[in-house]
């Protein structure tokens, strides 16, 4: 058995296709009834970064070249975590493979210049016991929501989209938003870090806070093949986006729309602005995405009224996921004791 890097813009169309079916190997296994990955612009998912940001791919390899299972490793530009994600085959578990792979993994963030490292794990895999012996500690508990296609109520959807409050007007973008409401849209944007706001999941390729960062943000999605919809709330006698929320369909992965943020900004809150939002969001994305099955959210369980306005709409609580840090010192260590 092997390890080697890999470039993603230099991958095989076979490298491709095993990449993919290692991932769907351990959906089927881990996340029954999960949507399968297909490898429609996966190269692209995997080699499009954010400017200054840094990835790398290994992957495990049998003396024939068979996949194993692989690993990757980003860190988003000085930010000194690295984000890791690790998929190793169900049939060869046990064997030392994620491990192997983790080792090579913590040598990349090393090199990376990281002093941390996280993964996302969900609380009902096999994942939960391999990061917990490793010495990996929660950092925070999130709730995964699935909200149905089959489930909608469309008619209390196109009611909710019309609850409007005066002074307030909702305008939908797809794929990014105008240069003119750049600022007003970051600075919403910048609520989700003040003390008072319901701190959703933030993926590692959600869009700048920064007003500057915001359009090579949202290019950078549609490069790896990820169609942003957006849809904010505009305050009239200003002109300025006071809300937001974001919805995010990816080729790899086309039956699924993922729930990006959700803010509005002090000031305007207690006016129905995020169920109006998102309501008028699922309505776009019944005409623009049909394919869809469902989308999915990750919200902490003690944002009380984000988690209020997914009830209302529809969105049901499935499983729990996990937020696992580690000072890259300690596993290394840990790796190197043999824990």
């Amino acid at each position: 058995m092997r390890v080697e890097e890999l470039n993603a813009a230099q991958m095989s169309t076979d490298d491709i296709e095993q990449w993919c079916d290692v991932l769907n190997a351990m959906t089927d296994s881990d996340m029954p009834g999960e949507p399968q990955w297909n490898s429609h612009r996966l190269r692209d998912y995997l080699s499009q970064t954010l400017p200054g940001s840094q990835r790398k791919l290994l992957v495990a390899y049998e003396d024939r070249g068979h996949f194993l299972g692989h690993s990757v490793i980003t860190r988003l530009s000085d930010d000194p975590v690295g984000i890791v994600e690790i998929a190793t085959r169900p049939e060869v578990r046990g064997q030392g493979i994620g491990k192997l792979l983790l080792r090579h993994t913590a040598d990349s963030a090393e090199a990376m210049g990281c002093d941390t490292v996280c993964a996302e794990v969900i609380a009902t895999t096999p994942a939960v016991g391999f990061y917990d012996r490793l010495g990996f500690e929660i950092a925070e508990l999130e709730h995964r929501h699935l909200l149905r296609w089959d489930n909608i109520d469309w008619e209390f959807m196109e009611t909710a989209a019309k609850r409007v409050a005066a002074d307030y007007e909702l305008r939908y973008f797809p794929g990014s938003v105008p240069a003119s409401y750049a600022d007003s849209y970051a600075d919403v944007k910048a609520h989700l870090h003040s003390p008072e706001a319901p701190i959703v999941w933030l993926p590692e390729w959600r869009p700048s806070a920064e007003a500057n960062q915001l359009a090579t943000a949202f290019d950078t999605l549609r490069k790896r093949g990820m169609r942003p919809h957006i849809m904010v709330a505009i305050n009239e006698r200003t002109d300025e986006v006071v809300g937001l929320t974001e919805v995010v369909v990816s080729n790899q992965r086309p039956t699924r729309a993922d729930q990006y943020d959700t803010v509005v900004a002090s000031g305007h809150r207690s006016y129905g602005l995020a169920m109006t939002m998102k309501a008028a969001l699922l309505l776009e994305l019944r005409q623009r995405e049909p394919q869809l099955h469902d989308v999915q959210t990750w919200t902490s369980p003690d944002a009380q009224d984000v988690n209020w306005v997914n009830a209302q709409l529809g969105f049901v609580h499935d499983v729990n996921w996990y937020d696992y840090e580690i000072p890259l010192h300690t596993l290394k260590k840990s790796l190197n004791d043999g824990t």
